[in-house]
């Protein structure tokens, strides 16, 4: 499972809220899972359980700072497959480079080949 999310404090005496952020993405750091921040969110991927908790626990840290928080999330659940918050990158890049010229269609669970594709998506 990956999960790109966002939290951010509202409200309260400040309008700068890089402390605040800076202490949810250390949650996420110190969770062990992996991650990647960029400009506008925090992605982070395992199971759901464990990403989730860690989801809870950065906007709790958000929330001691600001009597109202903004969270914003966005999940992409694919039992059986991990690695993505990489190699989904890679492959849009090897498409980039012209080492993959065609599309495939979009797997299914029902498909009889899926279950080969797993490894590589």
């Amino acid at each position: 499972m990956l999960v790109a999310f966002s939290v951010s404090p509202l409200g309260g005496e400040s309008d700068g809220v890089a402390a605040a952020v800076a202490e949810a993405v250390r949650v996420v750091r110190e969770s062990g899972l992996p991650n990647e921040t960029n400009a506008m969110f925090t992605l982070v991927e395992g199971e759901w359980d464990e990403v989730m908790a860690v989801v809870k626990k950065a906007t709790e840290v958000v929330q001691a700072t600001a009597p109202r928080v903004s969270l914003v999330l966005k999940a992409d659940i694919r039992p059986g497959y991990t690695g993505q918050l990489t190699a989904k990158v890679e492959r849009v890049e090897q498409h980039l480079a012209g080492d993959q010229v065609t599309a495939r269609p979009l797997d299914h669970p029902g498909m009889a080949d899926n279950a080969s594709s797993r490894t590589s998506d």
